[in-house]
């Protein structure tokens, strides 16, 4: 017997497909689907998707306050390790001891939630920046960010958004909108 449902009846609108991590074509041969997203003001946590695996979010309960930040291996695709790391009351050492020995070819994804930057020093921004990051250096209170760069990149990642926490224009009281970044990111080479 089969059910009539909205999905069989004629007027039902198609859905559009969607591909890994929802986004709506597949990626080219050697690249890693991607979607994430900042945390909204201090409320909504981020999320990081990978080849249609979450690799952090609220309900996988690995997300916080700061930086939330997913290593993977850029040429395999499999996550190395997540980390959250407070910018607002914790240590930045910690943050420095995790990125610094990264190797050759790591992809580092990185979503603000609430405070991203209150605890950066310069030699964290230089390290980002060294990732392939051009906001790094600005990012103050509050901002929202999202950014995937690469160990060993030479130049800027296409991949980073940054909104200012202004009070102006912010979209909470305090804090300004999620930000939301999708694409296709080019697997690494073997380290030659």
């Amino acid at each position: 017997m089969r059910l009539a449902g909205p999905e069989s009846s004629a007027t039902a609108e198609p859905r559009a497909r969607k591909y890994k991590c929802g986004l709506p074509q597949p990626c080219p041969d050697e690249h890693l689907a991607f979607r994430m997203v900042s945390g909204a003001a201090n409320v909504i946590g981020p999320k990081i998707c990978l080849e249609d695996k979450m690799l952090m979010s609220s309900v996988k309960d690995n997300v916080g306050r700061g930086l939330n930040i997913a290593l993977v291996n850029g040429v395999s695709g499999e996550l190395i390790e997540a980390r959250t790391f407070d910018m607002w009351a914790g240590d930045v050492n910690d943050l420095l001891k995790f990125i610094r020995p990264l190797h050759e070819g790591t992809l580092v994804f990185v979503a603000s939630y609430d405070d991203p930057a209150t605890k950066m020093n310069e030699e964290t921004r230089r390290l980002f920046g060294e990732l392939g990051s051009r906001n790094a250096k600005e990012l103050a209170f509050r901002d929202s960010w999202v950014f995937v760069g690469a160990k060993g990149v030479h130049n800027k990642s296409p991949f980073e958004q940054h909104v200012k926490n202004s009070k102006h224009t912010n979209k909470y009281e305090g804090w300004p909108e999620a930000l939301e970044m999708a694409g296709c990111i080019p697997r690494r080479g073997p380290a030659s």
